[in-house]
């Protein structure tokens, strides 16, 4: 809290007006107030020099002086590992990201994120789905959500360890605070999965944040004619590890992920197993003959409408009819587009 604006500053992507203005905030700053609020919601307050402070994130270069924290910080929470990308993200992406937060989670690592829509959330959800920790910082104060139908996801996070943020409790979201925020996620882990990144993603600040604080830095790779692989396959000619399953998390972690090897190859299978499980005890539903022949047409990818009338020889009538009746069954979903995949 008592930073000068030249020290301010020197914290990436803040400029001097931000500085000004983080500076004439606190010397206003009401402390009995702030304090009473933070009963009110729940939160409390350490500074840096508290025996509960994350050893890792104060070990970075510009560690934050005092952390608003609604939920546990944990000794196990040691073993952070951020799972992040972008909030326009593809279904693809959404599911790689909650793949790999319910093995990792399930292995003890702490998932970090950013609680944003889109990657942020599905690893969130993976990590509280295998029932396991997880960390969601915030880009602005505590007493708000952000976004706003992450309310529910917000009060399970700091159930199942903690949603935490360096702002005072009434900072409202602000676009320039979310690329501050990045460092906090990069200081809390061990590594940096970036699941998707467009050319100018935020998710490849947070990969800067991790490299400058000596973090391993990891990518997913996507096709290579996605907008939202650009950025992960630059990261990946850059030096970052490429990842295709829990194993690659493993070795890049070093001496850690060693010793964590067996028990994450078991719960990986355990999350294989289980969503096997839960596909083939799904109670059978009866098909038509054309619902069975549309279903054929479809797979796990996306593929659009016209592209299903081109396949299938149904008439346009019974393709868009049993479209409906399979939706209406859960066994197809529709995305955005006109485009439809098996659920």
């Amino acid at each position: 809290m008592g930073a000068s604006v030249g020290q301010l500053t020197m914290i990436d992507k803040v400029g001097p007006k931000t500085a000004e203005a983080i500076a004439r905030s606190r010397d206003d700053f009401d402390v009995d107030k702030e304090l009473s609020l933070a009963d009110k919601n729940d939160v409390w307050i350490m500074n840096i020099e508290d025996e509960r402070y994350p050893v890792a994130l104060k070990n970075i270069y510009d560690p934050p002086p005092v952390l608003y924290v609604k939920g546990t910080i944990a000794r196990a929470d040691n073993l952070g590992f951020a799972i992040v990308g972008p909030r326009q993200c593809s279904t693809y992406g959404s599911e790689q990201a909650s793949r790999f937060a319910y093995s990792l989670a399930s292995a003890g690592l702490t998932i970090v994120s950013g609680l944003a829509r889109g990657i942020d959330t599905s690893a969130h959800r993976g990590a509280l789905t295998a029932g396991g920790r997880t960390i969601a910082v915030q880009g602005c104060g505590l007493s708000a959500v952000y976004p706003p139908e992450n309310r529910d996801l917000f009060e399970r996070i700091s159930r199942s360890g903690a949603v935490i943020s360096e702002l005072p409790l009434s900072f409202m979201p602000d676009a320039k605070n979310f690329p501050v925020r990045n460092r906090i996620i990069a200081g809390l882990s061990m590594g940096v999965l970036i699941v998707e990144a467009a050319q100018r993603s935020g998710s490849l600040l947070t990969a800067k944040a991790a490299v400058g604080n000596n973090r391993e830095v990891m990518a997913i790779p996507g096709r290579i004619d996605s907008p939202l692989s650009v950025g992960t396959h630059q990261l990946i000619k850059e030096g970052a590890t490429l990842v295709t399953c829990i194993e690659d998390v493993m070795d890049a972690i070093g001496i850690i992920g060693e010793g964590l090897k067996p028990h994450a190859a078991v719960a990986s299978q355990a999350a294989e197993d289980k969503m096997q499980r839960t596909l083939f005890e799904m109670p059978a539903l009866k098909m038509s003959v054309n619902e069975e022949s549309l279903y054929g047409c479809l797979g796990a990818e996306p593929i659009h409408v016209e592209d299903i009338i081109s396949d299938s020889k149904l008439s346009v009538a019974a393709i868009n009819s049993s479209l409906i009746s399979l939706r209406l069954k859960g066994l197809v979903k529709q995305l955005p587009g006109n485009m439809f995949k098996k659920n």
